[in-house]
């Protein structure tokens, strides 16, 4: 008996391929913005039409594509299959509501899941996920993220993408990972938790305040010209802290940074040509 139950599980586990191939879509399509919105769609259809392995795999392909980035179209979504009849699917959705909105503080997404946590009040196992979920959304008081992609979105961190990676499979079948002895799998998430703020110090190694423009970047690739860089602007001094798909540059030209991407903990330098100006001025 003990062995042809191992026989259905090794079977349950290999007519779900589809699962696999489902989040593959999400994989392959995560590294550009365009990308992107066109397997959003793709899932859209999925969860429409595709049976209950593909249709369990479709939350986690849509966090994986907007990791720390709670759109409205993709929060609503996940939101809608979180009160899925597919026990599978709702748990998921749950547990993606947290990745999508991990470290942003997002108030639309607390308020979610607060209502997730009252509807669920009965069901210890949703009720943990949405605990899960409701942490993540708060992740370090919102001072970090679980975003993999660094250096102006033109780089993916291995690392980072690994420890989600395991968690997206987890969530395939959480009933036996997540739900049962092995919640500790969560743990690989905060392989990928980094801060997401704009440090910016001197040679030594101490804090500098330095003004700092922050905005929503924009694509300048192959424009003529100096175009800028982002848009919706606003201003602010060092330390700042920057959303996904935020970008920020110096406002005055008094420091000048080492590096060309503004992230993390930059190290600038005193502006020599701007100290000659202003005792010119004087």
């Amino acid at each position: 008996a003990a062995g042809e139950s191992g026989e259905e599980e090794s079977k349950d586990w290999l007519a779900d391929p589809q699962s696999i191939a489902t989040l593959g879509v999400a994989l392959i399509a995560s590294g550009e913005e365009l990308g992107s919105d066109m397997a959003v769609r793709a899932y859209d259809h999925l969860i429409q039409y595709g049976d209950a392995a593909v249709r369990k795999a479709c939350p986690i392909g849509l966090a994986m594509l907007h990791i720390s980035n709670p759109k409205l179209q993709v929060t609503d979504v996940l939101g809608r299959l979180s009160h899925d009849s597919n026990e599978d699917v709702a748990q998921a959705a749950t547990l993606c509501l947290g990745i999508v909105g991990a470290g942003t503080n997002n108030a639309r997404l607390a308020t979610q899941l607060r209502q997730l946590s009252s509807y669920y009040y009965k069901d210890p196992s949703l009720l943990f996920l949405v605990r899960i979920a409701q942490g993540l959304v708060h992740l370090g008081k919102g001072l970090l993220t679980l975003s993999p992609s660094h250096s102006d979105r033109s780089l993916h961190s291995n690392v980072a993408l690994a420890g989600l990676v395991i968690n997206a499979f987890c969530m395939l079948d959480m009933k036996q990972t997540i739900l049962a002895k092995y919640h500790f799998m969560l743990y690989y998430l905060f392989v990928a938790a980094q801060p997401r703020m704009l440090m910016t110090v001197d040679e030594e190694g101490k804090p500098v305040p330095v003004s700092v423009r922050v905005g929503q970047a924009v694509d300048v690739v192959g424009q003529a010209g100096k175009p800028k860089t982002i848009t919706g602007m606003a201003q602010h001094t060092s330390p700042v802290l920057l959303a996904s798909g935020d970008r920020a540059e110096l406002a005055t030209e008094e420091y000048i940074p080492v590096t060309s991407m503004l992230e993390g903990v930059v190290i600038v330098k005193k502006n020599p040509a701007y100290m000659a100006e202003e005792e010119d001025k004087k």
